[in-house]
């Protein structure tokens, strides 16, 4: 259960770090994004982040019920 959750948290994180990095790249190169766009790339962005923070809790839940 432990090691999925690792993985889990691993691909979230990576999941954020594409979004963060293709959401710069688009509005640095001035390619015509609008607002909108913008704000779709910035909720993707916490949406993963919110993710990640709730695998976080839950890798940390797993582990205190064990001990």
């Amino acid at each position: 259960m432990t090691i999925l959750l690792i993985l889990l948290i691993v691909t979230a994180m990576a999941a954020t770090a594409y979004v963060l990095v293709r959401g710069v790249i688009s509005m640095a190169s001035g390619n015509g994004l609008n607002g909108e766009a913008q704000q779709n790339w910035m909720r993707k962005r916490v949406l993963f982040q919110g993710i990640a923070i709730a695998l976080v809790v839950l890798i940390f839940i797993v582990a205190g019920g064990r001990g």
